[in-house]
């Protein structure tokens, strides 16, 4: 969802183990295979494929255009697979709320007094066991076509993953796919309580839900529609999906959705089981095996259900909006049930406080979080000129512990994009904190369709807002389009910027997917030369190794300013590489500059050069 107001206020707050020696009499032990990083593309699945440039405010699928799931032909799958990708995040997959008119496909109207934009919030979603129809070029045959997508990207090497949105569904839920003996969010709910135990949602009894209203907004950007008449039939009004418990919620709420009851009572404590202590330390197995004769609250086992179908499907991970806002204990339940299933699920969190990053990553076994408050902040502020790059060894430092599972990124579809007027202001100022972004933790690395050739974000959708790429509205997105050349997906209709921008990250994104040493040791260089002449603020390095691969990363944060130093290489890492006094040539793995270590007593020189915006990544 677009809550980067509501996050402000939130945001406050791991080598191959030795072998023993083989006997003839000991069977052949299994080898593990070198772990790879993972690099993630998110792709806003609904405007991937479009190459219509009206760009429309407000405009209709008919007038702006709409992509489609059989855009990402093979082509532009092996295209992306070559950007170094593991996994594709299809954003925007699920049913959610829309204001086209489905009724000959048997699909109910949705109400654009609670529809947010006119292609509707992804974050709202009317049907769990569907997928949208914009996105079919037959909506009968939706689902079908969304399989073959599956099929089709791993066909190409890459994994799938998909939404689950926990906290909250459309105001309108109904599943024309559920599978036999599966009943819809709410149906059997008592709606004469406000909170009952096995509820899926809270009620506001004896109020109906009234729209929202504000001067500065009118749906549709004041179109006219047949259901558009400030009204909106539930009786009882429900909570809001931000928790609101108003039966008239604020224009600012996330009106469009209901909140999700999981057996937190509405005084804040729980109506369930909670995890033994200790439990941060035991197995998904374990964690299984726990809750398997547990009562455990309705919505719990609605959402197992729902993700249990998706891997039927092939599904191989889900992103979970906004996961902080459920409970960890239903995390521990659901995910581990995936685990039994898929150990290799891919299992991502949307969390923004910094106290809570283990209790999920430990008790609620999620394999990655965004990296967002802590990493990605600083990151933006350095570039704004608001901050130094000494917080970032500050915050490697804090968690050490978890490092492997803070998923980073500098683009999504919440944030400004990277090449915003807002952000980095171009693309190529982007350029150094991708590679800090990328080689600092043996996390996953995530980019954005569009990121990689320069998106800005400029386009005024409608509900959407310049800056970042509209979620809610029927776009193009024009240096993807570009890039896309209707179809092609071979960069035809690029300039030589974007074209040189789109092989940064190819070349990035390659090494870091094969490279050992990302995913290996790590030893900060930037405290050792806060001393070092023409080293500064704006200057970064770190160390990267393994038992094969050696690396020492720099970055120069500054845009205009050309900066030639002798990094200085403390004499703990000469000696935990194994280096003599002597002369060792490096050379940067991204663009092939060759300069030489001199270690000397026992310590280590490296002369840089780095021009404004360029980074080193130099392999010994």
């Amino acid at each position: 969802m677009h809550k980067y107001i509501w996050m402000a206020g939130l945001a406050f707050a791991f080598q191959v183990q030795a072998q023993a020696p083989k006997t003839p009499s000991q069977p052949p032990k299994k080898v593990t295979p070198v772990e790879q990083k993972k690099v993630v593309y998110q792709v806003f699945t609904r405007l991937f494929g479009n190459t219509n440039t009206t760009n429309k405010p407000w405009g209709t699928k008919e007038e702006n255009g709409v992509g489609k799931f059989n855009d990402f032909t093979d082509k532009a799958l092996e295209e992306i697979k070559g950007l170094g990708v593991t996994h594709i995040w299809y954003t925007g997959v699920p049913h959610h709320a829309v204001v086209a008119d489905y009724k000959p496909y048997g699909i109910s109207d949705d109400d654009p007094d609670v529809v947010k934009g006119r292609a509707g919030s992804p974050y709202a979603v009317k049907d769990y066991y569907n997928v949208n129809p914009d996105l079919a070029v037959d909506p009968l045959t939706r689902l079908q076509e969304f399989e073959a997508l599956i099929e089709r990207t791993h066909k190409n090497g890459m994994k799938v993953i998909i939404d689950i949105v926990p906290n909250h569904i459309a105001r309108k839920y109904k599943s024309l796919s559920k599978p036999e003996g599966v009943k819809d969010f709410g149906e059997d709910d008592d709606v004469t309580q406000e909170y009952n135990r096995n509820n899926n949602f809270y009620y506001i009894p004896g109020q109906p839900f009234q729209v929202p209203t504000s001067p500065d907004y009118k749906p549709l950007g004041g179109d006219e529609h047949p259901l558009l008449d400030g009204q909106f039939d539930e009786n009882p009004a429900k909570w809001t999906g931000n928790g609101s418990r108003a039966a008239k919620p604020d224009i600012n709420d996330w009106y469009e959705t209901v909140k999700v009851n999981y057996g937190i009572r509405p005084d804040g404590s729980k109506d369930f089981p909670e995890l033994p202590e200790g439990f941060e330390k035991k197995t998904y197995a374990e964690h299984y095996a726990y809750w398997k004769d547990k009562d455990v609250p309705n919505s719990w086992l609605k959402f197992r259900e729902i993700a249990m179908y998706w891997l039927e499907k092939g599904v191989d991970g889900f992103r979970y909006d906004m996961a902080e806002m459920v409970p960890y204990e239903f995390w521990s339940f659901l995910n581990s049930s995936i685990k039994m299933k898929n150990p290799e699920a891919f299992l991502l969190a949307e969390v923004y406080n910094p106290n809570e990053y283990r209790n999920y990553i430990f008790k609620g076994k999620m394999d990655y979080l965004y990296d967002k408050v802590e990493t990605y902040d600083h990151l933006k502020a350095m570039i704004r000129g608001q901050a130094l790059s000494d917080g970032l060894t500050d915050i490697r430092k804090r968690n050490q512990d978890i490092e492997r599972h803070m998923l980073h990124f500098l683009d999504n579809h919440d944030e400004q994009r990277l090449a915003s007027v807002d952000f980095a202001g171009t693309p190529e100022r982007g350029k150094p904190l991708m590679v800090v972004s990328t080689l600092l933790s043996s996390a996953p690395i995530m980019i954005y369709f569009g990121q990689e050739v320069g998106e800005p974000g400029l386009e005024e959708g409608g509900f959407g807002k310049p800056t970042r790429t509209s979620i809610f509205d029927y776009v193009g997105v024009p240096h993807h389009q570009r890039w896309m050349n209707n179809g092609k997906f071979d960069g035809g209709q690029l300039s030589d910027s974007e074209k040189a921008l789109r092989d940064f990250y190819k070349r990035l994104l390659t090494f870091s997917a094969k490279s050992s040493a990302v995913m290996g040791n790590y030893m900060d260089l930037h405290a050792p030369n806060a001393s070092t002449p023409n080293y500064d603020g704006q200057q970064y390095a770190f160390a990267r190794w393994s038992a094969t691969e050696k690396l020492i990363v720099v970055s120069n944060f500054d845009s205009y300013r050309e900066v030639d130093y002798t990094l200085q290489i403390p004499a703990e890492l000469i000696r935990l590489w194994g280096l003599k006094d002597g002369t060792y040539p490096v050379k940067d793995v991204l663009y092939g500059t060759t300069v030489s270590l001199k270690v000397s007593q026992g310590k280590g020189q490296l002369p840089v050069k780095l021009k404004g915006s360029e980074s080193l990544v130099l392999k010994l």
